[in-house]
């Protein structure tokens, strides 16, 4: 048996605790913007808002302006309740599966085609956080952003091995420079949008050189009018009782309800206790309620039917103790950033912003030098199937930020990148901090995820050639050689993988019954950073 001790890896323990506020993401430059709003009097909203910002300038090669965003904002304990925002973009009026059915296509293109760009949505859920619950000018809360972008920033070394993917993209020419850390990187054309933003609104975005730029790159796919539309939306979080708390996240068309429905499924089997000496159960957790996720996932399903009780029952009493499940479909013929921020008053939010695959669909719009996401891989092209590209669809997403609020109502946010593992990853730090351990410690355990054929990040719950799903277990390098022996008597086939590749970028911040924060960053993340006051 291995202690929860020595599942610990050599990373220190270097969780924050505060009063006054916190904020935790994958770059030092957005934590410490963040901090500096709430220093000057801003909510965790503003923080939020100021760190995507600059992760949008300093980490194009997961997130940008260019993408979708995701949150679950908790306005803290008497204040109201938990509300979430969905800023996902939507496929434009030109866009058309029988074109790319008869191009051969079978699935989505992954890069280089316009096809598989949705509207971006971040802009939208910039402005959407900030009016719901932000303090501070919207202005201010861009001027952190505004100021890397227009004076530079240091290449990060996540993003000096990133930019020459992109080096012969057009419209991409602020990446087009030598990959060495630390040297000094500026993004003027995006300097000047933000600070349109920042004084006229979206309008100024979506109206404007992007949005220009956008319908003249998509040639066809996007109109004016799919633009002028709000790609941002409030509405109730999925929300599920588990033990004696709650475990909320974003609804349909993302994945938050596999966080949900894991959580449940691992508390009713013992997995969630059990995760420490032996991974099987959890791994059963996460296989038999996300193996059926392509099939049942789409834009415009209710969250409740995913969830419903007895379908999670029948879904738990299928798991065996003594062995992996033989989970089989028919067979058919990540770039992203997580963070999260608290402030003193109790707001936290928790929040995704993404590009999808690393850069996006590697392709940019020149007037302001932003790469494109690539959320559209999300679409079927299946006919009839419900989650089918379709003009002002909404593809389904993998991201999922959460929040857990214990039995007093303290919300913990969690969340992680990392495609189709978020959900693993987040189920592996909601056991771990069951057990008592500490954000950082929480954060610093090895992990696991289950994978796909094509071992892309987004191929989890694709059949092999075979028929099974989820068969493979991936370990992280210093997973406890107990976990390998013990999945491979239970008839898992596992490889080992080198430290944080595929195991996501985590982040907490939690809220204690005296109103005490702790929070912590991944250290996968390299220049991840937990900041507080």
């Amino acid at each position: 048996m291995c202690s929860p001790l020595s599942l610990a890896s050599d990373w220190p323990d270097a969780t924050r605790y505060a009063r006054g506020g916190l904020v935790c993401t994958v770059d030092h430059l957005a934590s410490s913007a963040g901090i500096a709003v709430l220093r000057a009097g801003g909510s965790a909203a503003d923080a939020a808002v100021a760190a995507s910002a600059v992760l949008a300038v300093t980490t194009q090669h997961m997130c940008g302006a260019g993408g979708d965003l995701l949150a679950v904002v908790h306005p803290g304990r008497g204040r109201g309740e938990a509300r979430a925002l969905l800023a996902v973009g939507r496929a434009g009026s030109g866009s058309d599966p029988d074109r790319l059915r008869g191009e051969g296509h079978t699935r989505m293109p992954f890069r280089d085609d316009v096809r598989t760009v949705t509207a971006p949505g971040c802009v939208d859920g910039w402005l959407a956080l900030h009016s719901a619950y932000g303090r501070l000018p919207f202005a201010q809360v861009l001027a952190p952003a505004i100021g890397y972008a227009t004076d530079g920033f240091p290449v990060s070394p996540l993003l000096a091995t990133a930019m020459p993917v992109v080096a012969g993209v057009r419209g991409g020419e602020d990446f087009h420079v030598p990959a060495v850390v630390g040297t000094l990187l500026r993004r003027p054309r995006l300097a000047d949008a933000l600070t349109a933003i920042g004084t006229e609104g979206r309008e100024a975005w979506y109206g404007g050189a992007f949005g220009r730029g956008l319908v003249a790159v998509g040639q066809g796919v996007f109109t004016e009018a799919d633009l002028a539309r709000d790609q941002a939306e409030w509405t109730e979080p999925a929300s599920l009782a588990v033990g004696d708390g709650h475990v909320l996240s974003t609804p349909t068309p993302t994945a938050g309800y596999l966080v949900l429905a894991g959580a449940k499924v691992a508390h009713q089997v013992g997995a969630l206790a059990a995760a420490a000496d032996d991974p099987h159960l959890l791994v059963e957790a996460v296989r038999v309620t996300g193996h059926d996720r392509p099939a049942r996932l789409a834009d415009g399903v209710p969250w409740q039917v995913l969830l419903d009780p007895a379908d999670l029952d029948a879904r738990a009493a299928r798991i065996r103790p003594d062995r992996a499940l033989d989970l089989r479909v028919p067979v058919e013929g990540g770039g992203t950033i997580y963070l999260c921020a608290a402030d003193g008053d109790g707001m936290t939010v928790s929040l995704s912003q993404s590009n999808a695959a690393g850069f996006g669909a590697h392709l940019a719009v020149p007037e302001v030098g932003v790469f494109l996401h690539n959320r559209g891989i999300g679409f079927s092209l299946q006919p009839g199937h419900p989650a089918e590209l379709g003009p002002g669809r909404r593809p389904t997403h993998t991201l999922c930020p959460s929040m857990l609020l214990g039995p007093d109502g303290a919300p913990t946010a969690i969340g992680t990148m990392g495609g189709d593992a978020q959900p693993q990853v987040l189920l592996q730090l909601m056991a771990a901090l069951g057990t008592g351990a500490t954000p950082a410690a929480a954060l610093g355990r090895p992990r696991w995820v289950v994978t796909g054929p094509r071992s892309d990040g987004f191929d989890a719950w694709e059949p092999w050639p075979d028929g099974s799903v989820a068969p493979a277990v991936a370990l992280e390098h210093a997973a406890p050689p107990e976990w390998e022996e013990a999945l491979l008597a239970r008839g898992h086939r596992v490889t080992r993988a080198d430290r944080g590749r595929g195991f996501g970028h985590a982040h907490l911040a939690r809220t204690t019954g005296d109103g005490m924060l702790a929070g912590a960053s991944d250290p996968r993340a390299g220049t991840g950073d937990a900041q507080a006051f």
